[in-house]
């Protein structure tokens, strides 16, 4: 999944970026830092939540609770998916598109000096991911449960509006595991 998710999101922006100046590149660029950030959010989010407040909101019917419990329950494989595959990904691709956008701008320039130009970028690059994750870990520690319950809600809406839902095929693995069985299969 993480070689898909990478080709797929470094292909887009390499394609857009091939089509389109500096400026657009740089707007790329930073969608794609930001993309990290949020996601590291969500991970960090997802490991800090409380389960409780969500089986309250699920009594009482509102929207994305069952997502937000699933959410916390697989803690670690929300913060894996988010933290580590999203997370890296975004940071490789951030690193290319920068090296495009270093290249681009030594061919407009041919005057400038490509190392300078290269280390400039590869630091603003860095700057940019290292701060706004920090920001957004004191912002996941503090506002955890409601990162998760927002997220749960969208994870809601994706299933009403187009039948995804990534909770259905955990929910089965995790009654067989209850119930004792691996796979339906009774030990005997």
């Amino acid at each position: 999944m993480t070689f898909s998710l990478s080709i797929g999101i470094s292909f887009s922006s390499q394609i857009l970026l091939g089509r389109v100046g500096i400026g657009p590149g740089l707007v790329v660029l930073a969608v794609v830092i930001v993309l990290g950030i949020l996601f590291d959010i969500i991970g960090v989010s997802a490991t800090k939540a409380q389960e409780a407040p969500f089986h309250a909101m699920a009594a009482k019917k509102i929207s994305g609770a069952r997502e937000a419990i699933w959410i916390v329950r697989n803690a670690d494989r929300v913060a894996n998916f988010c933290n580590d595959v999203v997370g890296d990904i975004c940071g490789t691709v951030s690193g290319a598109i920068g090296a495009g956008i270093a290249f681009r701008l030594i061919m407009v320039h041919p005057g400038w000096n490509e190392i300078p130009a290269t280390i400039l970028m590869t630091a603003l690059i860095a700057a940019a991911t290292v701060s706004g994750k920090a920001y957004g870990k004191g912002f996941a520690m503090e506002e955890a449960d409601r990162v998760v319950h927002f997220i749960g809600r969208l994870l809601r809406g994706a299933k009403d509006l187009i039948g995804l839902d990534v909770t259905r095929s955990n929910r089965r693995n995790s009654r067989a595991r209850k119930r004792g069985n691996s796979g339906g299969r009774r030990k005997g």
